[in-house]
């Protein structure tokens, strides 16, 4: 039997930050933001495979990222919405592992929890496009994620590494980009969280007869332009009732 109450495995960009997963790269060669964004909505809306986006960003770079370049965009740019490290802190506090499963770069996270932005984390799936030595900073569990689809095969990894029933498990995503993780939770019977929804998550699972077990933040209507603001304000601390309810 697992020690441990459950996991939480939830994506990260305009999931539970605001910022992108290509933003580093705009703050180093802002000359390529258009064409970055243009690869992020792209993959989003799942018109392109992760991969491709990755080598398309890989290509347009004059040269590899930084660990003195990461560290600068986060000083001056790292953003979380309010509340985020609290729920995280509190999941913890109460034998609740906490996963964040993203297609963000690693090396982004490495120095993210280098720099103690964030507490600690149980485990972290991230692109390994770029990727820093590893430290005593990173989490106990690190997997690799090249596309999408990784996304529910490294929270069964977690899983097993932690111990964890699949019935114990909440998946928190906002895009279609999370629509195979909330495929691979509504066939365990695993409650799926939309945070900050995007129409390419609900479209996703509508036509997929998914069930979204609960809409926490913003939700939005295709073509609806974000309300950063209105996102800034929502409590993410207020998430942890309805973990602790599902659990």
């Amino acid at each position: 039997m697992s020690p441990y109450r459950g996991l939480v495995s939830s994506d990260w960009s305009e999931c539970l930050s605001p910022s992108g997963p290509f933003d580093f790269m705009s703050y180093v060669y802002p000359e390529l933001t258009s064409d970055l964004a243009d690869i992020f909505g792209q993959y989003t809306g799942n018109t392109i495979a992760l991969s491709e986006a990755m080598q398309r960003c890989q290509r347009l770079l004059p040269a590899p990222i930084q660990a003195d370049q990461m560290d600068a965009y986060l000083d001056e740019r790292f953003a979380h919405y309010s509340g985020v490290p609290e729920l995280i802190t509190a999941c913890l506090s109460r034998n609740i592992l906490f996963m964040i499963n993203t297609t963000g770069a690693m090396g982004y996270f490495q120095r993210v929890l280098h720099k103690k932005l964030l507490p600690r984390i149980s485990a972290l799936s991230a692109h390994p496009g770029l990727t820093f030595p590893t430290s005593q900073s990173d989490p106990p569990a690190l997997f690799d994620l090249q596309e999408i689809s990784d996304k529910p095969v490294n929270t069964e990894k977690a899983a097993r590494h932690f111990k964890v029933p699949p019935e114990k498990i909440l998946v928190i995503g906002d895009s279609g980009g999370d629509g195979p993780h909330f495929q691979w939770a509504a066939d365990q019977n695993t409650a799926c969280i939309a945070s900050m929804a995007k129409s390419s998550l609900k479209s996703y699972c509508v036509s997929r007869q998914i069930k979204i077990d609960h809409f926490f933040g913003l939700s939005y209507e295709a073509g609806e332009p974000r309300r950063e603001t209105e996102e800034m304000a929502v409590d993410f601390e207020t998430l942890l009732d309805y973990i602790l309810e599902k659990l």
